[in-house]
Order: structure tokens, then sequence, then C-alpha cells
């Protein structure tokens, strides 16, 4: 089995064998004319169930034919202009060569003993997004697995940061459209169930800021302790950002940690042309980014980064194995010093090889096409009857619903629009999101692929009404 090791007589079959398996992937991209098949979950699962994992194919040709039908027959394809659904970018050929260089050599980016210029290579792109950022010369950061794990280690740092005598005192203030994270993170950290405190959002589904500064003097009145403040610059399900200027003076004011979540809009950190939509962020604490969402970096490709850079040394332990403390001494940078992590992959390679070969201002204009085309979208969806649009977008999501003229029973709408994105999966035609907005059921555009056009964006447009009206009639035809 050593001949499957990968090492100095074994290079010319690990080139082979990576050059088939990127010549499958290839060959199914280039005729991927789906986002999706429609494969239903039974269908799929019987395959893989059937399959004996104790008994090896010991070919390469083998698996990647069994791979094909387990897998990429069936998988679903970000690249394809109708997958409009969720978070998901297509990717750069760029950071693909990164990914391979770093899967193959497999650095591990906790130590310098592991990784030596990876290290480095880390270092520099936390400084170059920090100096993007503007949080100023102290700086500093570390990459992570995605935004839930950014999120998390902010709030570990602004919870040490706080002075509150019980972990019971501490609030956290999100706006009430805020990642799910925030609440998760406050009890991975061991905060109260009422510790994370919803803060209402005006019409363009932004944080109130008189409603932040309200929230935050009844917490000081009660005798509870703020301890950060959330703001998002691109939510999940509505691309709006949190007006950050305001939130940043009162955090100033109160002497509260502000933590930007810039998941999804830190790729207005590379645009040309909106930029100023996240002006304020420069004075955040510590911020989210994701690279694997508005970067159009593969997965993963996070961020968090600080305004201090010795804030993160509470996440810092010292092992006599890994990183003893003799080594801050000797001034030998490890990078498991400021992370939550142990073993690390070099994700943050696929960004260096995409910034060398594109420049910041290649992604910034791939970014600010996205932006463009939701802005057009909108202008579909507002022109059309059939359609009830919820806010005007800030980044490149659209949140709306099918409203039927002959229809008026909220509920029965919530049906027809929950079946037609069922339907749109199962044919494979297209695939979006869904959500919910005052309690009624939307669906939802992310749109993350340059290559989408208006032109796709109104032919989905159709087979969702297409399908809603479907629904309804069978719906009356059941009744009578």
């Amino acid at each position: 089995m050593r001949s499957h090791l990968l090492n100095d007589t074994t290079a010319e079959q690990y080139r082979r064998s990576v050059t088939e398996g990127v010549e499958r992937v290839a060959a199914r991209i280039a005729t991927t004319d789906r986002p999706f098949t429609g494969v239903a979950v039974d269908a799929l699962s019987r395959r893989i169930d059937g399959i004996d994992l104790d008994r090896p194919l010991r070919d390469t040709a083998a698996v990647l034919d069994e791979l094909e039908d387990v897998y990429l027959r069936d998988a679903v394809y970000f690249h394809h202009p109708r997958y409009l659904a969720h978070l998901n970018c297509p990717v750069v050929i760029p950071a693909l060569l990164g990914e391979a260089v770093l899967s193959a050599v497999n650095s591990s980016l906790d130590t310098w003993d592991q990784s030596a210029g990876g290290t480095l290579i880390e270092r520099k792109l936390i400084d170059w997004t920090t100096a993007r950022i503007g949080l100023g010369p102290a700086a500093d950061g570390v990459f992570t697995s995605g935004g839930t794990q950014s999120n998390l280690q902010a709030l570990l740092l602004a919870r040490e940061e706080a002075k509150a005598e019980s972990l019971a005192d501490l609030r956290i203030f999100a706006s009430e459209v805020s990642h799910f994270s925030v609440k998760k993170s406050a009890k991975l950290l061991g905060l109260g169930p009422d510790a994370v405190v919803p803060v209402p959002v005006d019409h363009d589904k932004r944080l109130q800021s008189v409603a932040l500064a309200r929230e935050l003097e009844r917490c000081v009145r009660d005798g509870l302790v703020p301890m950060a403040v959330v703001a998002t610059a691109g939510t999940t399900d509505f691309g709006s950002i949190d007006p950050l200027p305001e939130i940043a003076g009162l955090c100033e004011q109160y002497g509260v940690w502000m933590h930007v979540d810039a998941a999804y809009g830190c790729g207005l950190l590379a645009s040309l042309k909106y930029r100023d939509r996240i002006a304020g962020i420069e004075r955040a604490d510590s911020v989210t980014v994701d690279y694997h969402k508005s970067f159009f970096q593969p997965v993963s490709s996070s961020a968090v980064l600080v305004r201090d850079a010795a804030t993160l040394r509470h996440a810092t332990y010292h092992a006599e194995y890994l990183n003893p403390r003799r080594m801050v001494q000797e001034r030998i940078p490890n990078q498991v010093d400021k992370s939550l992590q142990t073993t690390r992959r070099f994700d943050a390679l696929k960004l260096w090889t995409t910034l060398r070969v594109m420049g910041a201002d290649g992604i910034g204009e791939l970014f600010d096409e996205v932006c463009d085309l939701a802005a057009e979208g909108w202008k579909l969806l507002a022109a059309d009857p059939r359609f009830d649009v919820v806010v005007e977008p800030s980044l490149s999501t659209l949140v709306f619903r099918h409203v039927p003229a002959a229809v008026t029973d909220p509920a029965e709408i919530d049906r027809a629009n929950l079946y037609a994105r069922k339907a749109l999966f199962a044919s494979g035609d297209a695939v979006v999101a869904g959500t919910k907005v005052a309690g009624r059921h939307y669906l939802k555009f992310t749109l993350l692929n340059p290559e989408t056009t208006p032109a796709d964006i109104a032919a989905v447009l159709d087979l969702i009404a297409g399908h809603a009206e479907q629904y309804l009639g069978d719906s009356l035809d059941r009744a009578s």
C-alpha cells in the first residue's frame, strides 16, 4: 500500500491520477446544462448505501466512474447561471491552483515548523485585509473555517474584554435579522438564553440605531453589562448593511466591543464602485470576512480580524509539544497562538494565488457585477405584478414571493411559493432559496455568479410563476 503515498517515487503516479480527476471534473462542468439533476434523496441514498467500503475498487478510473454515479452527475453546481439560492459562489481558477498545491503539500498552519512560508503568506494576507478595512497598525487576525467560527472567536474576545462579575450579566446586541451564529456563539460561550438582545430593523432590514441606543441605555440602567454589538454588513436573508458609523458611535459612547459580521459584504473591500457602502467598518474592534462568499474562493476561506492584536491572547494556550512559551521569546511566528483551531489547512494560499494572478481589482469587478445584476433583478421584480419584492438590494440578494391576483388567503400563497420552490428544485432547471418575512414564506435569489444575466432571472421568475399557478390550479381542482 506504500505505492499510494505521495513521495519522490510516486510523483508521476500522483500527476496521472490528479490529471485524470481534473479531466473528469472539467468534462462534467463543460457539459452541465442545469444546476441540478433533480435526483431524489431516496434514489441517491440507494446508490450510496449499496457501496461496500470494505471492498476497494483498486483502480483510479473505476473510482472515478463510481464517483460520477454517486456524486458528480447529481451535484449541485454553483457555476451554473441559474443556481440562485444560497451564499455559494462560483470559484476562480487561480484559487483552484492554490487548492491543488496546498492539498498536495498538506502544510498545517498551526506552527512554524509545520508550515514555514505558509505562516508568512497567511500573515501577509491578514495584513492586506486589515489594511483594506482600515483597522490600523496594531491590527491582526487569523484564517478560520468560516463565518460561524470567525463570529465565535470575535465574541470570545469580546467576552474576555468585558468587565463583568458574572457571565449572566453580559449582553450581546444584534439586529433581529443577524446571522444565527450570534446566538449559537452566545450559548457556546456559556452565556444565558437572554444574552442576545434582538434589535429591530427598519424597512430596509437595517438595524435601527435609535432602537440600539434605547437597548444599550436599558441594559446599563438594569445593572447589566453590554458585552458586544454585532453589526452586519450583508445579512444572509437580505444583504442589508447596518448603519456602521452610527453603531460605532454608540459603541464608543458605551465602551462596547463592536464586531462587524462582513462574511457576505466583505466583497466590497475590493469593490471599485460600492466601497462606500461599508464606511464605518474601520471603527470596528473585530471583523468577520468570508473570502469563500464574495471573493470567489473555494470553501473554506474565512478570517477574523481585530483592531488590537493583543486581544488575540484570549485564544492562546501553550503546550510544550507544540508552542512552548520559549517560542514567543525567540520570536518564532506560530499561528496557533491566535486560533481556536490547532491543525489547520493552508487555505490562505488560495487567496494568495488569486491576488497574484487577478489582483484585488479583478475580484472587485466580479463582485460589482453581481451587485449590478441584483439592481437589475430588483427592477424586474418591482415592475412585475406577479411578485412582491421586499427590499431594494444593498448587495446581491433579492427576497420576493409570487402573489397570484386571484388568491387572497396568505396561507394559500405561502403554500404556492413553497410548492414552486420544491418543484423547481425537483426539475433541476434552477435552484432558489427560501426564507420567512413577518411569518410568511418568501423566495430568495442570492446572486453571486457574474455569468447570470437579467434574462436568466426573468426566465426563472417565469418558471416560479408557472409552478405556483399549477399548484393553485390543482388546489382548485381538489377543492371542487
